[in-house]
This record gives C-alpha cells, structure tokens and sequence, in this order.
C-alpha cells in the first residue's frame, strides 16, 4: 500500500479527517472567563427584573401602551419596592438577588462589611504566625512501655504508628483500628535483646528498617515478619571497605527518599553503609568518615538529603560530613568544628526546600547550616538539655519552625518540646510533654500532628481536631469495645429410671481402669530407664560367651567385693592372725630392731659433737 506524502497541514488534516491540526493552542485566562461569566449574569438578572416590575407596575396602575410608546425603557408592573434604587440611577454595586428586609440599613451593611474585613485580616495574621499552626490542643498517650521510647515510625500515609524502645519491644499501632482503649495489635521482639535505636517506614510504607543495638540491620514488612536481614562483616579484616557488612553496634538508619529499595546505616566500625532490599549478601557502598588527621571516627547519625543525592553523617568528633551518594571516596562538604569534640550528635536533617540542614548536638546546642557555607553555623540555641544519643529535631510542614526535645533526670521537672523560628531562631513556643525526658519527636507532615517519645515509656501524639486530618481523631472516637464473657455450658443429664433404653443418654464411664491399665505401660506413663543390672562393675557389664576374651572380661567386670560390715570382715581373720603372725608381728620385730640400733647410734655421736664445739667469747 502507498500512502500520498501531503504537502502541508492542510493535505494532512484531509487524509488525517480532522480539522485544526498543526494550529499553535490556544490559552484561556480562567480569571478573565469567570469575570466575564458573572457580569453577563448580572447584566440579565437586572434586566429580568426590570421587565418584570415594569409589567405589574402598568397592570395595577392602567397605563396605556400607546401613552407612552416613545420610550424604549417603560415600566410595567407593580412599584418598585423603596429599597431598589430608580432604573436611572447607576450604583456601582450592583444588588443582585431579592429585595433586602425593610429593617435592613446601610449602617448594618457598613458594620457587617467591616466585621468580614477584621476576620479576613485575622484569617491573613494566622497564616502568617506559624505558631497557631502548631497542633497541641489535644493529645493522647500510648503506653509503649515502662522503659525509654528510643525510636519512632510513621508511614507516609499516617495510618501506621510503630514504637520501638529500650526494653527491646516494637509494637504497632493503627489508629483506624484503634478505639479509645489505645492498644497495640502487635508487639514483637525482632532482634532479642538489643535496644532499638531506630525505626522508619520506606517511602512506599511497606516495608519498615529496623536498627537496634547488634550489627545486622533488619527489614520488616508491615505485619512484623522478616524481609531481609543485612549480613555481619569480618570483624578480623582491618580495611572495613572490604567487609559485606557492619562488624560493631549500629547506630542510625534512615530510608532514601526517592529510591524504594535502598537504605542507609551507619555503625561503631567507623563506617556508613548503604544497602539493597534486593541483595542481602553484601552492602552497596561504604563511605568512611575520618579525622583531620585521617583517622577512623564513629559515625553516631546519619541522613539523606530530600532529593536522595547527598548522604550526611554526624561524628563522634564533633564533625558533620557528607558525600556526594555517588561518589564514596571524598566528602563534598566538610565542617571540622560542627559540635564539641567527644559528644555524639544525637539527630541532623534537612529542611524540606534542602538548602538548610540542623543538627543535635550531644553538647545541649541545636544549630542549622547552610550548606553552600558550611564553615559558620547560621543560628545556634543553647540551654537543651539532651542525655540521649537519638533525641531529635525536626522541621514543620511549612519549613518555618524547628522543633526538638529537651532531656531531664528523674523526678528534675519536665521534659518540654521547644519550638524555633527557623530565620530568626527565636524560642516562640513550648509544650511540657511529661515528667520525664522528651527523647523522639516526630510532625508529620501530612496529618498536621506531633508524635513524642518519652524516657518513662510513652509515646504521646499531639493534634488539632480543626488544622489536623485523620491518625488520632480516628481512634478518640470510638468507644471502648465490651469484653465479652466467656460462657461454659454444662450438659444436664436427666434421669428417668422408667425410659426405654434406647432412649437412655450415655454416660461417662469410670476412667479408673483406663487410668491403671496407661499406669502399667511403660510409654504412656513416661517410666524411666532401668539402671543397667547384672554382674559387672565401674559401668561393665559382664559379658557371656564360651570364647577367652569374653570370660576375661566376665572376671574383670565381676564385682567382688564385701558389702557386709566392715567391723565384721575384719574381726573374721583376728583368730588366724593370733595364732599364725605371718604378715603383722615379724614387721614391727623388725622395724622395733631397727629403730633400737638407730638409737645407740645417736648416743654415741652427740657427745663428739659436743666436744668439737667452739665455746663463743
């Protein structure tokens, strides 16, 4: 088949059998058709009321038609109510809609027009303050535990919450599901008797990363079963960059943001790796952080930056590094003096526009960078108390607060949530959580609501019923479920001594003989074994046959000894002893000979020795 090249758009809008084809688009101004849409509303409402009040005005009033037929406006119809202004009087608010209420003034109209100006500017200073933006008029408490609730989990939908703390639990929470019992459905001890450092839904929310005191991160789907579980490296192989995996404690975890299958852990080996979910025998990469003078440091936090393509991490040295993801040999950026030396930087993260990145310091401080220049902190608030090595900092869904945690000792006060002014740094709010320390903090940005984790086992969520969606106001709803009671029925057995056997209802038989007969089998009733019986001795048994080893080892094993009283199997030979003194009497006539000539031996040498004695002056 041969097809006809056309020439132009013309030939191709006959063949395509469309029109317009090759026309630029056009476009449409939205405002301007809306605007125009209204005034053409407007402009034929008018008129429909004017002809209608024309018409009634003529009918009451009898005018003629012909009276006044060179006049293109004529009225008909009844009056015109006193509040409609004269057909040729021109107002620039045009009344749209029916007559108002004869009590209805201009001086209303003005005070009603001012109170909706004073609200709309109400409304304009509460979108400017971001403090009214923060959700704290109501909260709730999950009891977690009684321990420290070190670690805190949300999935990107907020429908799953997941705790995690020092008494080596993880429980999960829906609130959906929940009522206002506020209880887990699951709790599990994924890596036994490890602390949880850290827990965080992927980006998908199907999969949750699981970090805890031991060197194998895990990987648990959303009911609590194992995906997949790193591998441990060579603890024995000085280079760790050719190791599969992490050799000493984890530290910190934390999901890419826009790669579903990739993660990140950083360990007390002094490295930060990155992982596969689909290739659990070795790590992807590993990026070593190192001193000024070269050395290994511990990495104690670690992060992404929100596009994915630069990985942060927070050392024991008081330095904040990152590397570019693809590039593990150099860092690209490099802050020497970040925080004081030997405390661990318990948090960093980046702001959500990724042009600010805050960090919490082991050293009571919380600063943000820039980090085009990242040799000068550019804001820095002292005073917050922190005595946990995973407290930390978050920023707000607008990126205009930071808020973190501050740390008390037992029975000191009140752990507090502090809210910053992200450009000016100031404190502009405070929320008293609990007596006890403000460890995990978490706003979700997508139910407006802040998660908090405390040093005495709970976890406590902060919402607004009006500026918050969903997650608690789920659960606050619903009523307590009623615990059902557990019925037993017995059956009642009615005797009737006049019934016809077959109507007769069987009955339980005696189990005693059952009971005796189970009694005598040796399964059954779990009899031991037998100590081993037969002639024999020292754990040998006697062996019979006809050959010689075996009567060899019959003699060796035969037991023969005296079980009778020892007394008497002494006193037995004492008659053959007295008068045969074969083996005791002629011993002690010679050693008593013996021992007498030692004697006069000894006499006869002392007073030679005494003689050769020099007298001492």
């Amino acid at each position: 088949f041969f097809f006809p090249i056309p020439s132009d758009y013309g030939d191709i809008a006959a063949i395509m059998g469309f029109s317009g084809f090759g026309k630029k688009a056009r476009t449409f101004d939205l405002d301007a058709i809306f605007e125009q849409t209204r005034r053409t509303a407007i402009e034929r409402s008018q008129k429909a009321l004017a002809g209608l009040t024309g018409v009634f005005s003529l009918r009451q009033q009898g005018i003629s038609s012909d009276s006044d037929s060179d006049s293109d406006s004529d009225l008909v119809g009844p009056p015109v109510p006193p509040q409609l202004p004269a057909e040729g009087d021109e107002d620039d608010d045009d009344l749209v809609g029916p007559p108002l209420p004869p009590g209805y003034s201009g001086r209303m109209a003005e005070e009603e027009e001012e109170d909706d100006e004073e609200e709309d500017g109400m409304q304009d200073e509460d979108d400017d303050n971001p403090v009214r933006k923060i959700p704290d008029t109501h909260e709730i408490t999950l009891q977690h535990g009684t321990k420290t609730v070190s670690a805190l989990g949300l999935d990107p939908s907020g429908a799953r919450l997941v705790t995690g703390g020092y008494d080596y639990d993880v429980k999960f929470w829906d609130f959906a599901g929940m009522d206002a019992s506020l209880q887990a459905f699951r709790s599990l001890q994924p890596c036994e008797c490890h602390q949880i450092k850290s827990l965080q839904y992927s980006i998908t929310g199907d999969v949750i990363l699981v970090v805890a005191g031991n060197a194998q991160a895990k990987v648990l789907d959303r009911d609590g079963f194992q995906v997949l579980e790193c591998v441990k490296g060579d603890q024995y192989i000085v280079d760790m960059a050719n190791t599969k995996g992490h050799t000493a404690m984890l530290n910190c975890g934390y999901w890419h943001p826009k790669i579903k299958e990739e993660f990140l852990t950083c360990s007390n080996d002094g490295t930060v790796r990155t992982w596969d979910l689909n290739s659990e025998k070795k790590h992807k990469a590993v990026f070593k952080p190192r001193s000024q003078q070269g050395k290994r440091v511990t990495p104690t936090c670690c992060t992404y930056s929100r596009d994915g393509k630069l990985i942060a991490a927070g050392c024991q040295d008081g330095t904040i590094q990152i590397w570019d993801r693809n590039l593990s040999v150099h860092t690209k950026f490099h802050c020497r003096q970040a925080h004081v030396p030997g405390t661990d930087t318990s948090c960093i993260t980046f702001s959500y526009d990724g042009t600010t990145l805050a960090s919490r310091g082991g050293d009571d401080t919380l600063k943000t960078w820039d980090i085009r220049n990242f040799k000068k902190p550019l804001n820095v608030a002292s005073g917050l108390t922190n005595f946990f090595p995973m407290t930390d900092c978050s920023f707000s869904p607008d990126d205009q607060l930071l808020v973190t945690g501050t740390s008390v000792k037992k029975d000191e006060g009140n752990g507090k949530l502090v809210f910053f002014n992200r450009t000016s740094f100031q404190k502009v709010y405070e929320i008293e959580v609990a007596n006890a320390s403000a460890v995990r903090c978490l706003w979700h940005p997508k139910l407006n609501q802040i998660m908090v984790g405390t040093s005495n086992g709970l976890a406590k969520v902060y919402y607004d019923p009006v500026k918050s969606q969903r997650g608690a106001k789920l659960c606050v709803v619903k009523s307590k479920r009623k615990e059902k009671q557990a019925e037993t029925l017995t059956q009642d057995y009615i005797i009737t001594p006049h019934a016809l056997p077959m109507f007769r209802e069987a009955r339980q038989r005696s189990t005693r003989k059952q009971l005796e007969k189970d009694r005598l089998d040796p399964v059954k009733s779990h009899k031991p074994e037998p100590p081993v019986s037969g002639p024999g001795r020292g754990g040998r048994v006697a062996a019979h046959g006809g050959t010689l080893s075996s009567f060899i080892v019959k003699n060796i094993a035969l037991d023969k000894t005296d079980d009778s009283n020892p007394r008497e199997a002494i006193l037995r030979h004492a008659k053959e002893a007295s008068e045969d003194p074969y083996w005791i009497a002629p011993a002690y006539a010679k050693y008593d000979g013996m021992r007498t000539h030692s004697l006069r031996l000894e006499s006869q040498v002392e007073p030679e020795s005494r003689a050769n004695q020099i007298p001492n002056p």
